[in-house]
């Protein structure tokens, strides 16, 4: 099947929302990792979320030049070919891009998506995200309100993060601390900037305590329960129904989580679910232990001419594919969207 359309990633979200279950957004930063992605999804029988970051995006440009859109859109492109042989429904989305990359990121393939529009085409991904969690939230949904007319004029979703997430990623990091967890007045300044709908559609990445990595039990202290307390209180601010709930949340920093933290957080709204740090891991522990298990294949050891067959990329390359691709389908399993595809 293609890469979604506008119309099937709305029908791919409205299904998870009514049914209760979320679809993995894999980062990919190579199209080894998103040929990993896909196959996961298609393994898994599951509609997905491919997704590349501001970091994944610069080094798909390539390392001579580092330019964050070329790597975008050639990944993207590339994307849209090669998913046609997979019998899943895939959206392109880019993940977290700050207030300084926007006009690196963000806003030019907003510009490029809606030309395609404009010609009759689809646009090239199908949601893209602006993290404005360092800025105060006055000024953080300002440029939401900006960056949604935009988008909903090229077809696309946006993603807005209200609050901060705890950790690091692509250099953009947050304590880990109190101010983890979005309140119900956050939520209903949200609701009154970017409106319930009727401005375009956007997904919600509010905060309960998420970090991005993973660390040991104890360390981070999620409170998806709290995701409820944000839908019923906008919807009896505005008049909504409580259930299925007015917002669309993603979770953040979601590696390493318990199943009942996942199952509390989709039956509270979840649609989405990011998830990097543990396929980056699969992705690389088998070409870890192919490198070890290969020391003098792999080198050229006192002399000798090593092994051809051994320090072939495809060699290798395959095992961390397969691995990838096997944490998609156990993840998809965790979130409930295997089996669902839209047929």
């Amino acid at each position: 099947m293609p890469i979604a359309t506008p119309e099937v990633y709305n029908e791919m979200l409205d299904r998870a929302k009514a049914g209760k279950f979320a679809y993995p957004a894999i980062n990919v930063t190579s199209t080894q990792t998103l040929h990993a992605a896909l196959r996961g999804f298609a393994e898994a029988e599951s509609d997905g979320i491919v997704q590349i970051s501001t970091g994944g995006a610069e080094f798909l440009g390539g390392q001579y030049n580092k330019d964050m859109v070329t790597g975008a859109v050639a990944l993207a492109e590339f994307a849209h070919i090669v998913a046609e042989k997979y019998p899943v429904n895939i959206a392109l989305h880019t993940d977290h891009c700050p207030k300084d990359k926007l006009d690196g990121y963000v806003r030019p393939l907003l510009a490029l998506s809606q030309k395609r529009v404009e010609a009759g085409l689809n646009p090239l991904f199908q949601s893209h995200m602006w993290d404005g969690s360092a800025e105060t939230l006055a000024d953080n949904l300002a440029i939401a309100q900006e960056l949604l007319e935009q988008a909903r004029a090229a077809k696309i979703i946006l993603e807005v993060e209200i609050t901060p997430t705890g950790g690091e990623e692509d250099g953009v990091s947050h304590e880990i601390n109190d101010s983890l967890y979005t309140t119900v007045d956050d939520a209903i300044r949200t609701a009154e900037a970017l409106g319930l709908g009727e401005k375009g559609r956007y997904l919600l990445a509010a905060s309960f305590g998420n970090v991005h990595g993973v660390y040991k039990p104890g360390n981070v202290v999620l409170r998806p329960e709290l995701l409820k307390e944000l839908n019923e209180g906008v919807a009896a601010k505005f008049g909504k129904p409580a259930s299925p709930g007015p917002f669309d949340f993603v979770f953040h920093g979601g590696s390493g989580s318990t199943e009942e933290e996942i199952r509390t957080a989709l039956e509270n709204g979840v649609v989405k679910m990011n998830i990097d740090t543990d396929t980056q891991y699969a992705f690389t522990r088998p070409v870890a232990d192919h490198m070890f298990r290969n020391y003098d294949g792999v080198l050229k050891v006192d002399g000798e001419v090593g092994n051809k067959k051994t320090y072939d990329p495809r060699t290798w390359g395959k095992l961390a594919e397969a691995s990838m691709s096997q944490r998609v389908v156990e993840a998809c399993g965790n979130l409930r969207s295997t089996g669902t595809k839209i047929k």
